[in-house]
């Protein structure tokens, strides 16, 4: 099935909505859960009476559905209580050593990098990414993420994928100026990592049926940049699945309902496939010819990100904005 959480006035985290397959039609929930959150935090009791109204939507059985414009969606969860970034390419990670002439850890194929992001107020999936000053190098990032049930201290990585209810697609905004010097004082980022975006939709494992294997999804992360193809990588390359960035996170504290843990940047060795970010393409020039010359974004640049199942359909809406002046 497919949630979303409907913008409404004075609700900082909205209202909980189900949604048709074809992102057409949506039928509000709120006698099951009145958000998301609270959906997800009773989760045994809560999705059972969920699929029912999914499948009665699926079914033209519903009379009070409305029409869904996706402007008026949050993010599937405009607020969480964690939310932990890996950074499960390899290929990317590679790219960013190679870059600064720097050597690979020795731990780069066994241990997970993961940061702890802000949650607290996660950007709407096509509102404008504020810019404060061009010098911070504002950049995009292409991302999936898992949000996972309760997950007790030390899961082991194969437990932990029994905890993943639900995917999304993620824009996790980066200000790449400000990254180097917040990792020289060895304290890790924070002013770096302004509010991410997710697109509208989250959806149950079933929803991605064969793409869902092996804790990963094996669907290509479609990126344009101001209305040109910037990247589709498959996010099917994760060197650690989920569940191992699951567990990572879950090594040492409990991670509670509602907890969501990203995948890092989509990359794939192939060029071909094109990139996830700027900074990557940035990497590649400099590894190239010494320098970067792509920019990063500056007031007016668009990004846009979808994910398509093997059909066709849009499987969590559109993640689709616009850089503003702050």
């Amino acid at each position: 099935m497919k949630l979303g959480s409907l913008k409404i006035a004075n609700k900082r985290d909205g209202e909980l909505v189900v949604v048709s397959r074809d992102n057409r039609r949506a039928v509000r929930a709120t006698h099951v859960a009145p958000t998301l959150r609270d959906a997800i935090e009773n989760w045994a009791q809560a999705k059972p009476l969920l699929e029912t109204l999914f499948n009665e939507l699926e079914a033209n059985r519903r009379t009070d559905c409305f029409e869904v414009d996706e402007a008026e969606f949050h993010s599937p969860l405009p607020r969480a209580f964690q939310w932990a970034d890996g950074s499960a390419f390899i290929q990317h990670v590679k790219l960013v050593r190679m870059a600064r002439n720097a050597p690979l850890p020795e731990t780069l194929t066994t241990v997970p990098l993961m940061y702890q992001g802000g949650s607290d107020d996660f950007l709407a999936p096509r509102e404008p990414i504020p810019q404060v000053d061009f010098a911070h190098g504002t950049d995009f990032e292409g991302e999936v993420a898992v949000v996972t049930d309760f997950v007790p201290m030390g899961t082991s990585p194969e437990a932990a994928l029994e905890k993943v209810l639900l995917v999304v697609i993620v824009n996790d905004v980066s200000l790449r100026g400000l990254i180097p010097a917040e990792l020289a004082q060895g304290f890790g980022f924070f002013q770096s990592k302004p509010s991410s975006a997710f697109a509208p939709f989250a959806v149950t494992l079933d929803e991605l049926g064969e793409a869902w294997k092996e804790g990963r999804v094996h669907l290509p992360l479609n990126v344009e940049y101001n209305g040109e193809t910037f990247g589709k990588a498959n996010a099917g390359e994760m060197h650690f699945h989920f569940g191992q960035l699951i567990a990572h996170a879950a090594k040492t504290r409990n991670l509670g309902p509602g907890t969501i843990i990203g995948s890092g940047t989509v990359s794939n060795e192939d060029p071909k496939v094109g990139s996830s970010c700027l900074a990557e393409v940035r990497m590649i020039e400099t590894i190239k010819d010494g320098k970067p010359t792509t920019p990063f974004m500056k007031v007016g640049d668009r990004i846009k990100m979808e994910m398509h199942d093997s059909r066709g359909h849009n499987l969590f809406g559109t993640i689709d904005q616009k850089v503003i002046q702050a």
